[in-house]
């Protein structure tokens, strides 16, 4: 049996971090190993809360080293990358607010405690009622394009707002390697296009027209974006804000969101690119960016949370199919989504455990990993060289805390796990925190209907 490893709260090493917590999570019975039946389920998830921590602090760390004395510097957290409200809460200790696209995620962003000042709510689709909720809370928000401008006329005549206004623009600075998630191509549809024929001369209008919009908006990149990319449409942004101003002989636009988007590393545990290195090319891009002549608001999601979540999943059975060895395990399509249909782009690692959570060695040999959905690309990979991999092992799935389980998808009606935080204690104790309970089956059944089961008789 591998002897026990013992770290600091928070050590820079994930490997050793992730190990122990594999070893408790069975040891403490969140997750069962073994091929025989037992009471732990054979699937659960756990969030690294001090690793949530240290990239909160390398995040208002970097902009403040970068930034004038006294700039406004307001960090936001995408909850669409993890909306789970204790998730919200630890990051509102640390002084990341929230950055909310429709009612459902400004409901959890009130549940977690942000005060309304902290949230800024940027949905490309927010009906009449959710903007008149917004200004009622005092809620910072970002028109997306010009009708729904128009709609803030109205409500802001009809009644005072404490709400920060702003307008998003699209810099149409071109995609990135995914272009289903680049939001600044030319037919984007984030926005108002900066480079459309008329665009540019409208929003300089538009705010000499309207006194109380004092912000610009612009979310350049995402997962597959390069930082210099992202930081050339803030350099767009600085620029409009710039022309604004000298137009309206007056500073009227006095912040600037700069979006978030900052792309993660999958391939291993190191994250890069660094929040320094990516103020290192806006300062670059931009050098006026932190001078102080603009309040700055940031909304990134994936950076911050990704490298701090871990699937584990018990493998229930093994086959060879084609001369190829197949590892059946319980996670799958409704964890991992984006891998499953679009691997090129969204590829995972895999790391195996044994039955007790220790890691597994042994000579490599291509394997299949798949999931529990019933359908033939339920795979999480494709002929991944991993020692040997048997009933009753695990395996984790490391870079997960975003957009994986935190989003999980109800295909074949699997029920979502069980989600743990968990914090690391100097003599390597690993303590568990739950944050989401597992789902029960009368769970999904009520989530189907089954009150309203006569319904249609």
């Amino acid at each position: 049996m591998a002897t026990e490893t013992r770290i600091p709260p928070f050590a820079p090493d994930p490997a050793a971090r992730r190990d122990l917590a594999v070893r408790a999570a069975v040891a403490q019975g969140l997750i069962g190993g073994g091929p025989h039946e037992r009471v732990a389920p054979p699937l659960v998830c756990l969030l690294d809360a001090d690793g949530i921590r240290a990239s909160a602090a390398a995040l208002t760390g970097a902009f403040a080293a970068a930034s004038a004395p006294g700039t406004p510097v307001l960090h936001t957290f995408a909850v669409k990358a993890t909306p789970l409200v204790p998730v919200l809460r630890l990051l509102a200790a640390e002084g990341i607010g929230c950055e909310v696209a429709g009612p459902g995620e400004l409901a959890l962003a009130r549940a977690a405690g942000l005060p309304a000042d902290r949230v800024v709510l940027d949905s490309p689709a927010k009906t009449l009622a959710e903007l008149r909720e917004a200004l009622a809370l005092g809620v910072t928000v970002n028109a997306d394009n010009r009708q729904e401008l128009a709609r803030l006329d109205a409500l802001v005549a009809a009644a005072p707002t404490r709400s920060a206004l702003g307008v998003r623009i699209n810099p149409q600075t071109g995609a990135g390697a995914i272009e289903a998630l680049s939001t600044a191509t030319a037919r984007s549809k984030f926005g108002v296009p900066l480079r459309d024929p008329g665009a540019r001369a409208w929003l300089v209008r538009a705010f000499l027209d309207r006194p109380w919009l004092t912000r610009l908006h612009v979310h350049s990149g995402s997962q597959g974006v390069p930082p210099a990319r992202i930081a050339r449409g803030v350099r767009d942004l600085h620029a409009l804000a710039e022309e604004i101003n000298a137009a309206a002989g007056r500073r009227q636009v006095d912040t600037l969101d700069i979006g978030g988007g900052l792309p993660v590393n999958f391939a291993s545990d190191e994250p890069t690119p660094t929040y320094g290195q990516y103020v290192a090319a806006l300062r670059g891009a931009v050098p006026a960016l932190f001078d102080g002549s603009y309040g700055l608001v940031t909304e990134f999601g994936r950076s911050l949370l990704a490298k701090h979540g871990l699937v584990l999943a018990r493998v229930e059975y093994t086959k060879t199919a084609g001369g190829r060895p197949v590892a059946l395990t319980h996670a799958g399509v409704q964890l991992a989504t984006r891998t499953v249909y679009a691997p090129e782009v969204w590829p995972l690692r895999i790391l195996p455990y044994d039955a007790e959570g220790a890691p597994k060695s042994g000579p490599l040999l291509a394997q299949d990993v798949a999931g529990p959905a019933c359908f033939a690309g339920d795979l999480l990979a494709t002929a991944r060289e991993l020692p040997e991999l048997a009933p009753g092992d695990l395996i984790a799935v490391p870079d997960t805390g975003a957009y994986f389980f935190t989003a999980p998808y109800g295909y074949n009606s699997l029920p979502r796990p069980a989600v743990h935080g968990f914090t690391i204690a100097g003599a390597g104790a690993v303590r568990f925190t739950p944050l989401r309970a597992a789902q029960s089956l009368a769970d999904i059944v009520a989530e189907a209907g089954g009150a309203l089961r006569d319904a249609l008789l």
